[in-house]
């Protein structure tokens, strides 16, 4: 059975772009165009990891990692933030609010699947 991960990314572009770098290798890519659409579908399909951009409409990244956070059914559910912001302090801020991990744009598909890999396999 694929595993199946959850992107929240305002742009169509980089939806497409990280669900076909991971989709190629077998993974059920489910897409979200803010924080409120995560959130609206991480019931409704059994999500083994969430990718999160930082800047999005609605619900930000920040809040969407808070909000898995403070859920009991998703509190252990890996999650990455892929964000333009690249300062040390966004990294820093990204990591202490509840993320696994931090990938910064523009980014190689290679490093997507091995940040994946690491918490799929």
């Amino acid at each position: 059975m694929a595993r199946v991960i959850l992107i929240a990314d305002d742009s169509p572009t980089i939806r497409k772009f990280v669900s076909i770098a991971l989709s190629i290798h077998g993974y059920e890519v489910i897409a979200a165009s803010d924080g409120m659409e995560a959130i609206e579908k991480l019931p409704q399909s059994n999500i083994d990891l969430v990718i999160t951009d930082l800047n999005m409409p609605n619900l930000d990244g920040y809040e969407l990692i808070k909000t898995i956070r403070q859920d009991e059914r998703f509190k252990d559910i890996p999650i990455i933030i892929l964000s333009s912001l690249s300062k040390e302090g966004d990294v820093e801020k990204g990591l202490a609010s509840g993320a696994n991990s931090y990938i910064i744009k523009p980014f190689d598909p290679k490093r997507i699947q091995y940040e994946v890999s690491k918490y799929l396999n």
